[in-house]
């Protein structure tokens, strides 16, 4: 059952409990169901009112039920009261209260016997000899109790049960991310001594050749290789610290405000890039910037790799509802094959676009280059 359900049932369940009493009690007070009372009619509808009305209230407090259930069948032995005060005695009343209980009820029946007893007709005859008595206090006492202590012991168990359940779920959860910290942490430990010791190898061997460099433009090239180099390192410090952290916390992420460097860094390295922007230039999301930009990072990575020497277009769209990212280069007129990559990239890339609702494309544009679109909603 869900939540919901469950609370429709919570409060109309008191509601027909006190329905079902007071028309057991008015059958029972008609002989129907019970013992005939020749007591006058408003009479019998107040006392089935009442019992009725403490059914409704018996969960918040059990007295009056207990009170008007007892004056009801020592009085009329008019029994529905008793019975449902029994059976809530034994979902709610603990051990000491419940012996209370059971010693006053028991007395209560005793004292409808001795009344029926010294009574003429039909009463005597079903409630004052002592078999029926014993018979009526063990089917509208012993029952109702044992079912409510039964329910109560079930209740205990569903709890406990759903405790466990709970507990072995935060166990596992805390295993899991035990293990998903280690894992990490492992990683960052691989990339550092690893990609860090490489890029910082590079780095000190480009210092080296621009100190030492025989013209002008090598020592350039060497200051671009070094800067980059710098800059892989700064990047790649940001990510370990996030693989290390349990809550990690990125800093300052690139947006379209940094697109302009990434490509002054793509044209220092003797590409021909060009920028055209469409539309009404506007902020947008972190998010949407943020992917927007490795959009382009990712293309004109593998620009370098397969195309060093292609002319390339940069193409941000600016629509209503999304923003368009296009990246297409010219044919090379021949390729660096032999700069390694992990074959990751785009797959990384597209999942990165569509996890915010967008949509990449890739591939050759009619055997003339190559083209990345990435098609980013800002709404």
């Amino acid at each position: 059952m869900t939540d919901g359900g469950a609370g429709i049932a919570e409060r109309i369940t008191p509601w027909a409990l006190g329905a079902a009493v007071f028309l057991l009690s008015m059958a029972s007070a008609s002989g129907a169901v019970g013992v005939r009372s020749t007591l006058p009619e408003p009479v019998l509808v107040a006392v089935a009112a009442a019992s009725a009305v403490a059914a409704v209230r018996a969960r918040r407090s059990l007295g009056p039920l207990a009170a008007v259930g007892a004056v009801a069948y020592a009085w009329l032995v008019m029994w529905p009261a008793a019975v449902a005060a029994s059976y809530y005695a034994g979902t709610h009343l603990r051990r000491r209260d419940l012996w209370l209980y059971a010693g006053g009820a028991v007395a209560v029946f005793a004292l409808s016997a001795l009344v029926s007893h010294r009574s003429n007709g039909y009463r005597a005859l079903v409630a004052g000899t002592p078999a029926n008595a014993i018979l009526m206090s063990g089917a509208m006492l012993g029952l109702p109790l044992v079912a409510g202590l039964w329910v109560r012991a079930r209740r205990q168990v569903l709890a406990t049960m759903r405790e466990q359940a709970e507990q072995l779920l935060r166990e596992q959860v805390l295993r899991a991310e035990q293990a998903r910290v280690q894992e990490r942490a492992r990683i960052a430990r691989e990339m550092h001594d690893v990609v860090a010791h490489q890029v910082s190898l590079m780095v000190l061997h480009a210092g080296a050749l621009e100190v030492s460099a025989p013209d002008e433009r090598t020592a350039e090239a060497a200051a671009l290789i070094g800067g980059v180099g710098r800059e892989a390192l700064g990047n790649l410090r940001e990510v370990l610290g996030v693989l290390r952290s349990r809550d990690p916390v990125r800093g300052p992420q690139p947006t379209l405000a940094d697109l302009d460097q990434l490509l002054d860094q793509t044209r220092a390295l003797g590409i021909v890039v060009d920028r055209h922007d469409e539309g009404v230039a506007r902020p947008l999301g972190p998010v949407v910037e943020r992917t927007a930009y490795r959009v382009v990072q990712e293309a004109l990575t593998n620009v370098h790799k397969h195309a060093a020497d292609a002319r390339t277009e940069v193409f941000v769209r600016y629509r209503p509802a999304e923003l368009e990212i296009l990246v297409r280069n010219q044919p090379s007129a021949g390729t660096s094959g032999d700069l390694p990559g992990s074959g990751w990239g785009l797959v990384g890339l597209r999942e990165r676009v569509e996890l915010v609702g967008g949509s990449l494309e890739t591939g050759p544009q009619d055997g003339n280059g190559f083209q990345v679109m990435a098609r980013i909603p800002v709404a």
